[in-house]
């Protein structure tokens, strides 16, 4: 196994970890409660270091693959499917912090159960089919999404913390609620964008 595909393989070792950190979060009630002491609690901290972690590996794979020639079939299949386990982590463990809609992220995971049906209905046909650009646009916001509410939650664990002044609390929430908003609505509308296009551009696989 070549350098590349051991970074997309341990790419599923991170998502196990980022999952653990993110469980050892504080809920949702307690991370706001305002009369609560501080606490020492950076298990959302150390979630976003492993996301933006796994999500390095996730250009670099590919970077080296192409720069030194180490394209394999094995990581055009599972280079994709590594990123989607990934997502699906995170935006799963995001729904009980009310970061995203739960209707959002079934949106979400559906389109990319979809898109590995079609790889894999192209696969039993001795076809590969890699990513495309528009995929990897949609890929880069769906990181950005859950990157900014990570770094938010750690913020918060922060503050909870004594690190960070507690009067910063009107702007959390300003952050959170709309800034978090209008980067779902991006990275919702790129998802079904890319989705359509896929189906629509290798329309014949399922034309029977």
């Amino acid at each position: 196994m070549n350098l590349p595909n051991k970074l997309t393989v341990s790419r599923f070792g991170m998502t196990l970890f980022f999952v653990v950190c993110m469980t050892m979060g504080e809920e949702w009630e307690k991370l706001h409660a305002p009369g609560r002491p501080a606490g020492w609690n950076f298990g959302y901290s150390g979630a976003l270091l492993l996301f933006i972690a796994a999500s390095f590996t996730d250009f670099l794979d590919g970077y080296l693959a192409r720069k030194h020639n180490l394209v394999t079939n094995f990581g055009k299949l599972m280079d994709p499917l590594a990123d989607k386990v990934l997502m699906a982590a995170a935006f799963i463990m995001l729904i009980p912090l009310r970061a995203i809609p739960a209707w959002v992220v079934i949106l979400l995971i559906t389109r990319e159960f979809l898109i590995t049906g079609l790889r894999l209905l192209a696969t039993s046909r001795g076809i590969i089919l890699p990513s495309e650009k528009l995929g990897k646009h949609k890929t880069l916001w769906q990181i950005i999404t859950v990157g900014y509410f990570l770094l938010m939650l750690a913020i918060m664990e922060f503050m909870r913390a004594g690190l960070l002044p507690m009067n910063q609390g009107e702007w959390w929430e300003l952050g959170w609620n709309w800034g978090g908003k209008s980067l779902v609505v991006i990275a919702s509308a790129l998802t079904v964008w890319s989705g359509c296009a896929y189906f629509w551009r290798h329309r014949d696989l399922v034309a029977e």
